[in-house]
């Protein structure tokens, strides 16, 4: 696998997943939505299917990792070499940034809308986070450093151990398509299950990129981007993909 395909496999799967995940969340959060208040299902199948289609448009390429910390574990596993590894965050960061770009610009005047609305830019809310901060990274329902890490380790490592054991690193080549659908749905049943309290980012690129987009564009009344919160979806992930690489040769190879 060459450089090229590495670069151009994560950049593109990468924006597919979130252009179409964080797609989903300003679908079901911003006024003069279709989907308004779709709901957390709509949200979690969202992400799963958006999952899915990054997978297809980049297995074959890149591997499609899409996700720091698969690509921690694969390299802990030894399916991915090391010297592969800052290309493929860098990759994946960039498609990030660039997902989240896209997902402004379809939800253009929704985010107009939104923020401009009197009830939106007359609230007093002492949180950190601004009130569209959602549609692009992730944030605790409560605030507990402890449990807000630990949650996203555990989280991940099922994420990571489940791919790993099914085989989606097919000799380091990628993502099978039986395998990209099976990712598809552990992270619909992650979302579900262990989503409640973080919202789930189990993925670096996935809150760090668009949480940078958030911060740079220019958007009325947008708030903070509760940069002291960032880290957490950052190391949580990070750790709990290493965990599931170690587990993955301890019990399983």
């Amino acid at each position: 696998m060459s450089s090229s395909d590495i670069f151009i496999g994560e950049t593109i799967g990468t924006a597919v997943l979130i252009l179409l995940g964080g797609g989903v969340c300003a679908a079901v959060t911003l006024k003069r939505s279709k989907a308004k208040d779709a709901g957390w299902l709509a949200i979690t199948f969202g992400w799963g299917f958006a999952v899915l289609t990054g997978a297809y448009l980049a297995g074959g390429v890149s591997g499609a990792h899409l996700n720091p910390a698969v690509t921690i574990g694969l390299a802990i596993e030894g399916g991915t070499k090391w010297s592969d590894v800052p290309l493929y965050l860098a990759s994946q960061l960039l498609g990030a940034m660039i997902g989240a770009v896209l997902v402004w610009a379809v939800y253009y005047g929704q985010f107009h809308a939104h923020l401009t609305d009197p009830e939106i830019a007359k609230t007093k809310d002492d949180s950190p986070a601004g009130p569209v901060l959602g549609v692009f990274s992730t944030g605790p329902e409560i605030r507990n450093v402890v449990q807000n890490l630990v949650t996203e380790i555990i989280a991940t490592v099922v994420l990571v151990l489940a791919i790993l054991t099914q085989g989606l690193n097919d000799g380091g080549h990628g993502l099978g398509t039986l395998g990209a659908l099976i990712t598809a749905l552990v992270v619909v049943s992650i979302g579900l299950s262990l989503g409640g309290p973080t919202g789930y980012a189990i993925n670096p690129v996935r809150d760090l990129g668009p949480r940078i987009v958030h911060a740079l564009l220019p958007l009325p009344n947008k708030g903070g981007s509760d940069w002291s919160y960032a880290w957490i979806p950052i190391a949580g992930p990070l750790i709990g993909g290493a965990i599931a690489g170690g587990l993955y040769n301890v019990a399983f190879a």
